[in-house]
């Protein structure tokens, strides 16, 4: 299995908090130092708001790809309904050649809508959008000159694009909350399928992977979750809780979600939860037990959030490269074995 980060540079909007500044070369400093313990994916959100400093995530990780040479870099997620395919295209395939052949595409339709009316899309051609442009991202990673019309974007008349990825082709994965129309389209196109799951009971989500598998989808897969990894289970509830639950109050604000408390939160952290916070071992045997849930091959982690510090969020990341990632990979590496 690939363990992997994701995260979107958090920026405090309280006075003293770190600056975007700050927190885009520490966004970079976490991701390198993902390579050197060797993680497999380290990935970054798009969003377009004053809490969050990653509105161009391939610009960030332009410059972790200079700082790593193995770990793979991907968005999560470009927000493909309100930007344009060319450009993320030519964006990723230059994240590609620079990095030697690293980089990919999570897209989605995002789970904010700032985007829409900054780039003069009308939230009411939201799922429209997405089909659209997907496919003619789709068209562009398949040949070098495309032909394609629609009605949110000029159309391309033997239009060249480049330059070309040095991956042929360019990983496009789809990336899904909880909407099975999202998971069909996976299916359909034979995506890679992310699934985010950031409250409730994962194995409610299994059925999406099952609707995958029968809408035709045979690639990866992936959970897209909330954790955090500490020397003891009880630092690493103590690390986390507090900005954890700031963001997510903060968001539940704007969405009318009631407010969460730490006895949620710990509940979450359960075997059956949704959050992977707690010691290597902890965290580890509660992505195997999802593993028999879903059976995927790839693991996200968002560990970098609100305003955890950045000294914690390295020393998480260093947990997760050296004694979680290896007792997964070992475990899931046994069970294909005897299978």
């Amino acid at each position: 299995m690939e363990i992997g980060v994701y995260g979107f540079v958090d920026v405090g909007l309280e006075a003293g908090a770190a600056s975007p500044a700050q927190r885009i070369r520490e966004a970079v400093e976490q991701i390198a130092l993902a390579d050197e313990v060797g993680l497999d994916v380290a990935g970054l959100g798009e969003h377009h708001r004053r809490d969050y400093a990653s509105s161009t995530p391939g610009t960030i990780l332009a410059a972790a790809a200079e700082r790593t040479e193995r770990v793979r870099l991907t968005s999560a997620v470009t927000v493909l309904s309100s930007d344009d395919p060319v450009r993320v295209f030519q964006q990723f395939a230059t994240l590609d050649l620079l990095s030697d052949g690293r980089a990919e595409i999570m897209a989605g339709r995002g789970s904010f809508v700032e985007s829409f009316p900054l780039f003069g899309h009308d939230l009411a051609d939201y799922d429209e959008l997405f089909a659209e442009k997907l496919e003619l991202l789709l068209a562009l990673r398949a040949q070098e000159r495309v032909t394609w019309s629609g009605r949110h974007r000029a159309a391309l008349v033997d239009q060249p694009v480049y330059p070309r990825p040095l991956q042929k082709p360019l990983p496009v994965w789809l990336a899904v909350g909880g909407n099975a129309q999202s998971v069909v389209r996976a299916g359909r196109l034979d995506l890679p399928l992310a699934v985010a799951i950031i409250g409730g009971r994962p194995a409610q989500f299994a059925p999406l992977v099952e609707l995958y598998r029968q809408a035709g989808g045979t690639q990866h897969t992936s959970l897209n979750m909330h954790g955090f990894v500490a020397d003891t289970r009880e630092a690493a509830a103590h690390t986390y809780y507090p900005a954890h639950s700031d963001v997510m109050n903060r968001i539940g604000r704007e969405r009318g979600w009631g407010p969460t408390n730490r006895a949620a939160f710990d509940a979450a952290t359960g075997i059956d939860g949704a959050y992977l916070v707690g010691d290597p071992e902890a965290v580890a045997e509660k992505i195997l037990h999802l593993h028999e849930i879903f059976g995927h091959d790839r693991m996200l982690i968002q560990m970098a959030i609100g305003d955890v510090a950045h000294r914690d969020v390295l020393r998480a990341i260093e947990l997760l490269g050296t004694e979680v990632a290896p007792r997964v990979r070992a475990e899931t590496a046994r069970r294909v074995n005897v299978g």
